[in-house]
């Protein structure tokens, strides 16, 4: 199963980044985890948007559709998702001019993240859940990785801590558990 990871950080020293990393390691076997980057995303303007996506719109688009599922690693800044994250969700959900379906409707998502505060990223989290929701993605409960104090477990772009990672490899496991009943359904 072919799953697509998508940070909501451009650092280059990432949290959120560094745990899609761990989870490319850490994931069950059958499941390949591709990550994609968003810097190369415009801001979401519709008059841009009806002349026709730009390219790096386009790629993101189709790398969500070939995608079995995805794999958010989502920071937390100022109790809320990134404006990046915000950013590439709003055009992901949308159709474009040749498009019959948003890329987004229908996958099936799995919500990880990491923050140096001690709740980890619970809030960002929540609300990309609902915007997700809202944009026809399945976000179906599986609880959550939140990796709080992660410059504590993240050491030199590496998760480090063990009990973070066994948490990981088993959340990993259940999405794969997810997809695959999931598949079942189309």
């Amino acid at each position: 199963m072919n799953v697509l990871g998508i940070s909501g950080s451009l650092r280059q020293a990432s949290f959120n980044t560094a745990l899609l990393h761990a989870a490319q390691e850490l994931a069950p076997a059958g499941m390949n985890i591709v990550i994609h980057r968003l810097h190369a995303l415009p801001l979401f303007d519709q008059d841009v948007e009806e002349q026709g996506d730009p390219a790096p719109v386009a790629e993101f688009k189709d790398a969500i559709e070939r995608a079995d599922g995805l794999l958010f690693a989502c920071p937390e800044y100022n109790g809320g998702i990134t404006g990046v994250l915000k950013n590439a969700v709003d055009w992901a959900s949308r159709l474009g001019k040749t498009r019959k379906v948003a890329a987004l409707t229908g996958k099936t998502i799995c919500i990880i993240g990491a923050s140096p505060g001690i709740t980890g990223t619970v809030r960002a989290q929540d609300q990309l859940r609902l915007i997700l929701r809202r944009a026809g993605a399945r976000s179906e409960p599986q609880g959550d990785v939140l990796v709080f104090q992660a410059h504590t477990k993240i050491i030199e772009g590496r998760l480090a801590d063990e009990r973070t990672r066994e948490a990981l490899g088993r959340h990993l496991a259940g999405f794969a558990e997810r997809l695959a009943a999931t598949a079942k359904d189309f």
